[in-house]
């Protein structure tokens, strides 16, 4: 039995396999980057691909929810004119990507990290320590 996928693209199936792009779905893959989350006794450290980026062009926060919000905006422009002044070519393109990841309650916010280096962007979240942990409670006197 052969299994046929039919599809109502504007293109023919053809081109779509000739350039392995599905044109009913939309690419976010050029968007979203890629993400590694680990986990040690002293720390989470999130790894996330970013080619061609600089510090400039991201941004990390931390929301009134307890959120870290890890936000990228990049913008190209080219263009080329004759003598005349007039374009022979202009692209400019746009992205943006945003991604907010709760925070756990034993990350101590103040001492977070961030760094870029060859196309990754490494953020460390420092854990409280047991004896850390212990300096935050305190006992309250009743009257």
């Amino acid at each position: 039995m052969v299994l046929v996928r039919r599809s109502q693209d504007l293109f023919p199936t053809l081109l779509n396999n000739l350039f392995n792009y599905d044109w009913n779905e939309r690419n976010t893959q050029n968007t979203r980057p890629a993400m590694n989350v680990i986990e040690n006794a002293e720390a989470f450290k999130l790894e996330l691909t970013v080619p061609g980026l600089t510090k400039e062009d991201l941004s990390l926060e931390i929301d009134e929810e307890n959120n870290l919000v890890i936000s990228m905006e990049k913008k190209n422009e080219k263009e080329e004119k004759d003598e005349h002044n007039q374009y022979l070519r202009k692209e400019f393109s746009y992205t943006q990507f945003k991604q907010s990841l709760s925070l756990p309650e034993n990350v101590v916010k103040e001492k977070i990290s961030a760094k870029v280096e060859n196309g990754l962007l490494k953020i460390e979240l420092p854990k409280y320590q047991p004896e850390e942990r212990k300096a935050l409670s305190q006992v309250i006197q009743i009257e």
